[in-house]
C-alpha cells in the first residue's frame, strides 16, 4: 500500500510540476517511463502473441499446399500417389522432396490415400498447435480438404 501511495503521490508531484517552472528528478522520469512501458507491455503483448499463433496457422495452411506438386509428380510417374503407409517419405526416397518438413509446432504432418473426403485424393494435415486430434481456434487441425 506503501507503494502505491508513494506512486500517488510521485504522479501528483509530475502532474503539479506541468504547472511549475521546477524540472523533474531522474526518478520522476524513470517511474513514468516504467509506467509507459509496463501499459504498452500489456497492450502489445497480446496481439503479439495472437499475431504469432495466426502465423503458424497460416504457415501450416501454405506447407500443406506446397505438398501437391511433388505429390503430383509422384502421380505422374507412378500412376497413384503414396499409400498411407508409405506415408509423405515416399516423395523424399523417390527425390521429389529433400526431406518431409515438420508442421510449424515441430510436429510430423499427417498423410492419408486414398483420403476420407475424396477416394480418389489424399488428405494431408496437421493438427495444430495442440499436437492433438481436433481442438479449437489456434489449436485446431489444418487440413488439406478443408482448403480445396
Amino acid at each position: 500500500m506503501k507503494l502505491l501511495d508513494s506512486l500517488k503521490r510521485t504522479v501528483h508531484r509530475i502532474i503539479s510540476g506541468l504547472r511549475t517552472n521546477r524540472g523533474f528528478t531522474l526518478i520522476e522520469i524513470m517511474i513514468v517511463v516504467t509506467i509507459i512501458a509496463l501499459l504498452s507491455a500489456v497492450i502489445i503483448v497480446p496481439n503479439v502473441t495472437r499475431y504469432l499463433k495466426k502465423s503458424k496457422v497460416e504457415a501450416a495452411k501454405l506447407q500443406i499446399k506446397n505438398f501437391n506438386l511433388p505429390l503430383q509428380e509422384y502421380m505422374s510417374a507412378r500412376g497413384n500417389y503414396p499409400a498411407t503407409d508409405e506415408g509423405l517419405d515416399a516423395l523424399v526416397k523417390d527425390g521429389y522432396l529433400k526431406k518431409v518438413p515438420l508442421d510449424p509446432w515441430g510436429n510430423p504432418y499427417q498423410y492419408r490415400f486414398p483420403g476420407e473426403s475424396d477416394t480418389e485424393e489424399f488428405d494431408i494435415w496437421s493438427f495444430g498447435g495442440d499436437g492433438k486430434e481436433g481442438g479449437e481456434g489456434f489449436n485446431a487441425d489444418v487440413k488439406s480438404w478443408e482448403e480445396k
